[in-house]
C-alpha cells in the first residue's frame, strides 16, 4: 500500500508527497487503517489532524458503511472523502460505452485477449518474440523511424476500473501490437495444451480481426484520448473556495477579496462567452443572418456564402510568390495563381493549343 500526503506548508502552498509504502496482509479496510495510523504516529501526526483522504475507488476504500474512509471519518469527521475526478471521468465514460453492447462485448474481448496472450511465461515470451520480429521488419523497410527509446519491445496492458487512463493505456497497447498479438493467438490455436485453450484463441482471433472490433478499437481510442487531458488537469484541481491570488504575488496586497471559484467563472468564463457573443452579434448583422436563413434552402456543397476560395488565393500566394520569386510581375502572377488554384480547371488545358498561340503572337526563330 502506498501513502501519499498532500498539505499545505508554511507559505500556503499545497504540497503533495510520496510518504511511505507498507506491506499489508490482506486488503480489508480495518487492516489498512491500522497500517496508516501506525505510519502515522511513527511520524508523530495525529490522524484528528487529516482534513481529506482519497482512494483509487475500490469497493473497501470508499464502502459508505464499512470501507477505509468510513472508518476514518468515525475517528475525524473532518476527513472527507473525496474520490479523484480524473478516475470519475474515466469510470463514467467506460460505464456510458458499455451501455452500448457490442463495446460492452468489446472490453470483454479486450480483457480475453490480454488474458490468453498473457496468462502464462510461454504465451508472454512467443507475444515478445512476434512483435520483435514485426519490429525488425518495419526497420528494414524503412517503416517506422529509429532512436534512444523507439521501437521498444512491449507488453499488452490490462484495463482496470481501479487505475484510471488504464483503459486508454490497454487499447493503446493492443493498437500499436495488433499485429503481434494476432501472430500470437495464432500460435495458440495451433500449438495449444488443450482444446479449451485453442478454442478460445480461434473465438478471440476472429473476433479481433473482424471489422466491427477494429472500428471500436479506434473509436475507443480516440474518445479516451480526448478526454485522458481532462483527465490530466483534473489531478491539479485547487481549492476552488480558496482565496485567489493574481500572479506570484501576496493576497494581502489585493484589493478585491474573491475566491479562485469566482475568478475563473466571472472574471474568465463569463467574460469570454460575453466577448464572443458580442463580437458574433457585431460580425452578424440583421441583414446577414436573414441571407443566412434564406440561404439554408441552397445546397451547402456549393459554397454560396463561404470566401474559402479567396482564401485559397491568399494561401497559395505565399506559396508561389516566395522570398526568391519576389520579382514576379502582377500579370504573371495573377496567371500563375490562376493554374494553382483552379487545378481542376487547369487539368483540363490542351497544352499543343497553348503552344500554338504561344507561337503565333511572334514570329520566332526556332519552331516549337
Amino acid at each position: 500500500m502506498a501513502i501519499v500526503l498532500r498539505f499545505v506548508d508554511k507559505y500556503g502552498f499545497i504540497k503533495e508527497r510520496f510518504f511511505d509504502i507498507v506491506p499489508v496482509s490482506d486488503t480489508t479496510s480495518a487492516t489498512l487503517k491500522e497500517e496508516i495510523c501506525i505510519v502515522l504516529s511513527r511520524h508523530n501526526l495525529s490522524v484528528q489532524n487529516i482534513r481529506g483522504q482519497g482512494y483509487n475507488g475500490a469497493s473497501n476504500m470508499h464502502g459508505e458503511w464499512t470501507g477505509l474512509q468510513v472508518l476514518f471519518l468515525h475517528d475525524c469527521h473532518f476527513a472527507y472523502y473525496v474520490h479523484c475526478f480524473a478516475h470519475r471521468l474515466q469510470l463514467a465514460l467506460v460505464a456510458i460505452a458499455r451501455e452500448v453492447i457490442p463495446v460492452a462485448q468489446f472490453f470483454s474481448y479486450l480483457a480475453l485477449t490480454v488474458n490468453l496472450c498473457s496468462s502464462s511465461c510461454k504465451r508472454h515470451d512467443q507475444l515478445k518474440v512476434a512483435q520483435a520480429e514485426e519490429i525488425a521488419a518495419k526497420l528494414a523497410i524503412d517503416e517506422v523511424e529509429t532512436g534512444k527509446g523507439k521501437n521498444q519491445v512491449r507488453t499488452l496492458k490490462r484495463a482496470r476500473d481501479t487505475q484510471w487512463g488504464s483503459h486508454l493505456g490497454s487499447i493503446s497497447s493492443l493498437i500499436n501490437m495488433f499485429a503481434a498479438t494476432c501472430s500470437a493467438l495464432s500460435d495458440v490455436i495451433n500449438d495449444g495444451t488443450t482444446s479449451t485453450q485453442r478454442a478460445d484463441a480461434d473465438g478471440v482471433y476472429d473476433k479481433i480481426t473482424s471489422f466491427e472490433f477494429v472500428f471500436i478499437l479506434h473509436l475507443m481510442r480516440d474518445i479516451m484520448g480526448t478526454t485522458n487531458d481532462l483527465c490530466q488537469a483534473l489531478q491539479y484541481i485547487p481549492d476552488l473556495s480558496a482565496r485567489y491570488t493574481s500572479g506570484r504575488g501576496h493576497a494581502c496586497h489585493q484589493r478585491d477579496h474573491i475566491t479562485i471559484e469566482h475568478h475563473f467563472r466571472v472574471d474568465i468564463f463569463i467574460i469570454i462567452c460575453d466577448s464572443q457573443l458580442q463580437e458574433l452579434n457585431n460580425r452578424l448583422k440583421e441583414v446577414v443572418m436573414e441571407l443566412l436563413i434564406l440561404s439554408s434552402a441552397l445546397d451547402p456543397r456549393d459554397e454560396y456564402i463561404s470566401t474559402v476560395t479567396t482564401e485559397r488565393a491568399f494561401s497559395a500566394m505565399k506559396i508561389v510568390k516566395t522570398r526568391l520569386r519576389n520579382m514576379m510581375e502582377d500579370d504573371f502572377l495573377s496567371s500563375y495563381l490562376l493554374t494553382y488554384v483552379e487545378k481542376d480547371i487547369a487539368r483540363d488545358f490542351d497544352v499543343d493549343s497553348i503552344i500554338d498561340a504561344f507561337y503565333i503572337m511572334k514570329e520566332r526563330r526556332a519552331q516549337l
